[in-house]
Formats: structure tokens, C-alpha cells, sequence
């Protein structure tokens, strides 16, 4: 079995992470008793909020909607972290998010669901008949999202519509924009004082350091003089 997801437990803050890249099941779920429970042993293996990092292309419908199905039955706290993209059925996997974020960079992408059907003309009609009601369970997780029509969600399919952040957000399908935390700094930790006097003496100190002051008619002088005439 190739697993392709990771679990990380911060033993600090005793926060599990979960790390789905990839292909969501290169060898399909259907008619797979061993996968699934695996994944699920590991998801129910302990308590708690938890975090999913995810970017994958798609895959494995069934994989997708049983994915899905856990998570949504899991008790804690699940934020979904798109980094890179979510398209196909690893939209569906993030729908099960508390709240989805993504990166200023990241896409999701859906589309219609597909299959390969080999038979006579009954064989054909059988599959899309199929297919048709693989969309519609897929748009119910997508209306529980997003709280859009199920006819506008059925035409964004239709379309196979590539969202960014902003246009995700704006529809539903995400909650917002994956920030910096670096930036999230107290304002009040740092003084700033920024005049044209400020920069002047800032440069004059490199040009003409303070222990030899500068006097008037000095080349030093002469420089503060240009320079007043340049920071405005």
C-alpha cells in the first residue's frame, strides 16, 4: 500500500498535521478494504485539532469522498491549508474544511467527473447515468460550502473552472488568504521616525562622523545642502 498522506505531531503544542500530496490514491479505493481503514486509523488515532496541508491534482472520486466523509465526522477542529492546489477531487477533500485558507498563489480547480466506459450503446448510457450522479454527490459537498445554487455549481463544472484565492474566497469554496505569520508583529515594538532632517543627519553621520563635526562651508556642508535639495 503507498500511503499518500503524512502525519506530524508538534509535541509543544501537541497539534497534529496532515500532509496530503500527491495523487489521491494512485491505486484506487474501489473495492479496497485495506486503504481506507488505514487512513482512517490514522486520522481517529488521537484527539484534538488538526491541520491538513494540501495540494494534489485530483484522483480517486471514492478516495476523495471518503476522505471527506471522515473528516467532516471528526470531532476536532480541521483547517485546510491549500499551498499549492486543490483540483478535481482534492477540491471535494477540502470542502470538509472548518476553514479553508489559501495561499495568495494556490488554485482550485473543478471540473466534471470522468471515467473510462467500454461496451455496447447500453454500457454508454450506464456510465453517464453514473457520472451524473457522481456530480451530483460531489455538489453536495460543494453547496454545503458554499451556499451557492446547485445550478451555478453545476455550470462552474461544466466550465471546469480554475479559481485563485480571491475568487475561491469570494464563492465560497475558501474562507481566506493563507498570511505571513511573520508579519503579524506588535506595531508597537518598533519607533519609527522618518523626517527629511532624519535621513539627512543619517547620511551626514556616514559621510562626516559626529566625533569631527562638520562646519559651515565644508564639503560636508556642501553635501547636506544637495541633499536637502534631493529628500523632499
Amino acid at each position: 500500500m503507498k500511503k499518500f498522506w503524512n502525519w506530524v505531531k508538534d509535541e509543544k503544542s501537541d497539534t497534529r498535521t496532515l500532509y496530503l500530496d500527491g495523487v489521491i490514491a494512485e491505486e484506487s479505493w474501489f473495492d479496497d478494504d485495506v486503504t481506507p481503514k488505514a487512513f482512517k486509523a490514522d486520522l481517529f488515532a488521537s484527539e484534538g485539532d488538526i491541520v491538513i496541508w494540501l495540494n494534489s491534482p485530483g484522483g480517486d472520486c471514492i478516495a476523495a469522498s471518503q476522505i471527506y466523509t471522515m473528516l467532516m465526522d471528526y470531532k476536532g477542529k480541521v483547517t485546510i491549508k491549500i499551498d499549492g492546489i486543490a483540483a478535481s477531487a482534492a477540491s471535494v477533500i477540502a470542502m470538509a474544511g472548518t476553514t479553508v485558507f489559501m495561499a495568495p498563489t494556490a488554485l482550485m480547480m473543478v471540473h466534471n467527473p470522468l471515467t473510462v466506459a467500454i461496451g455496447d450503446s447500453e454500457e454508454m448510457q450506464k456510465a453517464i447515468a453514473m457520472l451524473s450522479e457522481v456530480k451530483e454527490s460531489i455538489i453536495n459537498a460543494y453547496e454545503i460550502k458554499t451556499g451557492l445554487s446547485r445550478t451555478k455549481l453545476s455550470h462552474l463544472m461544466d466550465a471546469e473552472t480554475w479559481l485563485n484565492a480571491n475568487k475561491a474566497i469570494e464563492l465560497g469554496f475558501a474562507d481566506e488568504i493563507l498570511e505571513d505569520e511573520k508579519k503579524h508583529i506588535q506595531q508597537d515594538d518598533f519607533t519609527y521616525a522618518f523626517s527629511r532632517r532624519a535621513v539627512t543627519n543619517s547620511l551626514l553621520d556616514k559621510v562626516c562622523p559626529k566625533k569631527t563635526p562638520a562646519q559651515k562651508g565644508t564639503p560636508a556642508d556642501s553635501l547636506e545642502k544637495r541633499l536637502n535639495n534631493i529628500i523632499h
